[in-house]
């Protein structure tokens, strides 16, 4: 892969999302990242004020617990942006993307249907090209939640941007 242009975004592999449908997805991308200059991890918390708690009544998440500890080892270079929103696109992102050249950007992790998907289509919206790499991406809803997503982000982002052999 170590295309100079690209870079890998793990998304929210996260202890609190694991279960029996994202299960396999850490060991995936623990081994992926090594295929990549670049490597860009999030992370997810709920903070105390938040519309999830508001609106969704979901309190997991809270800064620095159990749930949001990756699950897996992320390399010591990678990027790791805390974020408290669906999204990853902020000045901390830019920044990285500006100053090292990226121009594509390869996608995996959890929630496809969520967080996944929210960043795919701001960075197509940013103007980069994201690459859904659909076989390391899963919903803990489920696989038909997975799928119906990988529809959308089709539609989205372009049939040609999901890829499901990596």
């Amino acid at each position: 892969m170590l295309d100079y242009n690209s870079c890998l975004l793990i998304v929210d592999v996260q202890n609190g999302f694991i279960n029996e449908y994202t299960q396999h997805i850490p060991a995936l991308v623990e081994v992926m990242q090594n295929d990549f200059k670049y490597v860009i991890v999030t992370k997810f918390y709920n903070s105390e004020n938040s519309q999830y708690r508001k609106l969704l009544n979901w309190n997991k998440f809270s800064k620095n617990s159990h749930d949001t500890e990756l699950a897996f080892n992320a390399r010591k270079d990678s990027l790791i942006l805390n974020k408290s929103i669906y999204t990853c696109i902020n000045d901390e992102f830019r920044h990285f993307i500006r100053e090292n050249s990226i121009k594509i950007i390869h996608i995996c992790g959890i929630d496809t249907d969520i967080c996944v998907t929210k960043c795919s289509v701001d960075i197509f919206e940013y103007g980069l090209t994201p690459i859904v790499l659909s076989n390391l991406c899963a919903s803990h809803g489920g696989l038909e939640v997975h799928n119906c997503a990988i529809k959308i982000l089709e539609r989205f982002i372009g049939k040609n941007q999901i890829r499901n052999d990596y």
